[in-house]
């Protein structure tokens, strides 16, 4: 429990730091070292060693993510899945917060907590794309608790954390990107990181025309109401179909049953003439559509596990790390007085069919659900094969654009 409540504080101070930016506020600023303090040493990104994921290596995306899809009937179905070597575009993620070191900033040493998210919400994409995944030096959750220390300035997207993924980034740009195109993916801390990145050093630059899309996901990205571009970016749209390229998706998960309470962590911007900006990855047109979500087989999720009920009754053995639970579950982009823009995920649950009726991922203190947390803890699970489609779907346009110049 204690590495949850951890998180729960940091994705509130992360919340605060994004409504700011998303309402032109400046951030607040960094703590400065101590005089005597020597600045840490910068990462060499030229060295595989950190990196999470490069392509062709035998590192943390070379997993299993075979799954088992479970049908409503209680047919249950093997799902193979591979990597594709040949991928003709990059995906560049950066994880969210997950590290348990105990000093304030993470060891550049791969721990199970960041080989957990990378199975989690990354390895999959290896399927569509060549992947690129720096380690970074993140602000841990014991960290996060000092950082949040009455009269700490709250700065997750400033600091050796934002550094080394700039410095990562550049180093990729310089040695591995050879003017191939690529889908920035991130979740939480790596979404604000991202925010930031796009913001400063591709949005209105040459760059961008390299930027298939960005995938932002567990925080607030605020647009003009009623349009897709402004706000936190100038010149990057959001994405309104699978064909559109150099846009954003992103979004922050609730159930339609939890939906935004007073308090909430997302969706909401201080900025009258903003709003929250949600992109449905299972309709990006508008409108509902259905998940194609990857759930943990065993019920982990980026930070905890909490195994679910049998996925069928009676009950089947499920050999594969991930399951696939079509038909369940729906979403649209919603609204309500608390929140400006959420995806809003109905379960649709039959207790008269033998398949498992709910799905697990909330944040919980005390046996209680944090409704102001939604669901967070599987923004990229809920998502995953929409995501994956979309990226295949936006290679084509990206290729076809680049054969006509």
């Amino acid at each position: 429990m204690l590495r949850q409540a951890a998180l729960i504080a940091l994705l509130a101070a992360g919340a605060s730091a994004s409504a700011a930016v998303a309402s032109g506020q400046p951030p607040a600023p960094a703590a400065q070292p101590a005089a005597d303090a020597a600045p840490p040493k910068p990462n060499d990104y030229s060295d595989p060693k950190t990196w999470l994921c490069r392509p062709g290596g035998k590192d943390a995306c070379a997993v299993d993510e075979t799954a088992t899809i479970v049908a409503a009937d209680g047919t249950l179905t093997r799902e193979t899945w591979s990597a594709d070597p040949r991928a003709p575009i990059d995906c560049f993620y950066v994880y969210p917060t997950v590290s348990t070191d105990p000093t304030p900033t993470s060891d550049m040493t791969a721990d199970p907590a960041e080989l957990n998210v990378i199975k989690q919400q990354f390895a999959r994409f290896a399927s569509k794309c060549l992947p690129y995944a720096p380690m970074y030096r993140q602000v841990t959750l014991a960290g996060l608790r000092r950082m949040l220390a009455p009269g700490a300035a709250v700065t997750l997207d400033q600091g050796i954390q934002y550094d080394d993924v700039k410095n990562a980034w550049n180093s990729y740009l310089q040695h591995d990107n050879k003017g191939r195109g690529v889908v920035l993916v991130a979740h939480s801390q790596g979404s604000f990181i991202l925010n930031r990145l796009i913001r400063e050093e591709i949005d209105g630059k040459p760059i961008q025309s390299r930027m298939v899309s960005a995938i932002l996901l567990g925080t607030t990205i605020a647009v003009p109401k009623g349009k897709d571009v402004g706000g936190s970016f100038q010149h990057v749209s959001l994405c309104r179909s699978a064909s559109q390229i150099g846009c954003v998706i992103t979004f922050a998960s609730f159930r339609s049953t939890i939906p935004p309470p007073a308090n909430t962590l997302f969706g909401r911007v201080p900025d009258a003439n903003l709003a929250a900006a949600c992109t449905n990855p299972a309709a990006l047109g508008g409108g509902s559509g259905e998940m194609h979500a990857y759930l943990d087989a065993a019920g982990r999720t980026i930070t905890s596990t909490t195994p679910p009920k049998p996925w069928v009754t009676p009950e089947q053995n499920v050999d594969t790390p991930w399951v696939s639970v079509p038909g369940l579950l729906t979403a649209r982009c919603a609204s309500n007085d608390n929140a400006s823009g959420y995806l809003e995920v109905t379960v649709h649950g039959d207790p008269n069919d033998p398949r498992v009726d709910d799905i697990s991922g909330d944040i919980g203190a005390a046996g209680n659900v944090l409704a102001n947390w939604g669901l967070h803890l599987i923004d990229v699970n809920l998502a995953m094969g929409n995501l994956l489609d979309i990226v295949g779907q936006q290679t084509k346009t990206y290729l076809a654009k680049g054969s006509r110049n």
